[in-house]
């Protein structure tokens, strides 16, 4: 009987050269599982929008999937309605106040100074007014008589407290600066008319806040 032993074939040679790859296990000893694929066979986080690009620059939302911001909110209040209610709003306020004044300021006269104080005073009146109707339901006299209201951009609730005397303080307060105020109230009521979205004027936008229809 023959005592060699058989010669290794080719390939068959250990490889003593190269040097053995560690496998990572877990705790049960065996080998993690691979990842798994992105969906739609790219790179792992590809497609998913993130920051300013989740609507895909399109704020009223698209095919793609973006959210619409105006979804499951009453419908925005027209543009006339809230004039309106502004309008009904300043005559429920002016009349009487200038009616009370009429016999300290001598009615109307020529007299800047005194045309000044009534018109600061009716300001003032009607800062208060609409700040206390705000924070009690959302509405003033006019937007009652028209049918709509103010509410809270995140969560559509009434203004109460600060929110409402925000609001009522930018509309009114700059009117009483010369000059400078009415050029600022212009700009105000005429924001809305171009502001996407939400159509909200300044004083909405710094209280936060959006008029829609309650009809």
């Amino acid at each position: 009987m023959s005592t060699e032993q058989p010669r290794p074939g080719p390939g068959d040679e250990p490889a003593r050269d190269r040097p053995i790859e560690p496998t990572l296990r877990d705790e049960s000893g065996l080998p993690p599982a691979p990842p798994p694929p992105a969906a739609g066979g790219g790179a792992p986080g590809a497609g998913v929008p993130t920051g300013a690009d989740r609507y895909g620059g399109n704020p009223y939302g698209d095919a793609q999937g973006a959210a619409d911001p105006l979804a499951g909110m009453p419908p925005l209040a027209a543009l006339w309605r809230r004039l309106v209610a502004r309008i009904i709003d300043i005559v429920i306020v002016a009349v009487p106040v200038t009616l009370i004044l009429w016999p300290f300021a001598g009615g109307y006269d020529n007299d800047g100074d005194g045309s000044y104080g009534r018109q600061a005073v009716v300001l003032l009146v009607y800062f208060v007014y609409e700040a206390l109707m705000l924070s009690a339901r959302g509405q003033t006299l006019g937007k009652m008589a028209m049918r709509i209201r103010v509410a809270m951009l995140a969560d559509g609730a009434v203004p109460h407290g600060s929110p409402a005397w925000l609001r009522a303080g930018v509309y009114s307060l700059p009117q009483l600066l010369p000059y400078v105020g009415f050029i600022f109230w212009l700009v105000n009521v005429l924001f809305c008319t171009w502001d996407r979205p939400y159509r909200q004027c300044l004083h909405d936008k710094a209280a936060r806040t959006l008029v829609v229809s309650t009809a």
